[in-house]
């Protein structure tokens, strides 16, 4: 019988359910599973915010960007084209 793949979201269900469970040594885990224990810690605290959906990926896009060239710029440079 063949492995079956893991994607990451089954990982971080493993490690959250690992982790919940009475006793678990969270530093421990972490290294077990190749993470730092501030990512682990993050990964548990979003799980018990939002439930399943801590589990999805996340943009790492900026929120803000301060340098942005303004919409009246972009707009002037297009009709310029």
């Amino acid at each position: 019988m063949a492995w079956q793949p893991k994607d990451l979201m089954d990982i971080k269900r493993d490690f959250v359910a690992l982790a919940l469970q009475e006793g678990c040594n969270r530093r421990e885990l972490c290294r077990r599973f190749g993470i730092s224990p501030k990512t682990g810690y993050a990964l548990l605290a979003r799980h018990a915010q939002e439930g399943s959906a801590a589990y999805m990926p996340r943009s790492r896009r900026p929120k803000e960007s301060p340098t942005r060239t303004s919409p009246e710029v972009e707009k002037a440079v297009i009709d310029l084209r």
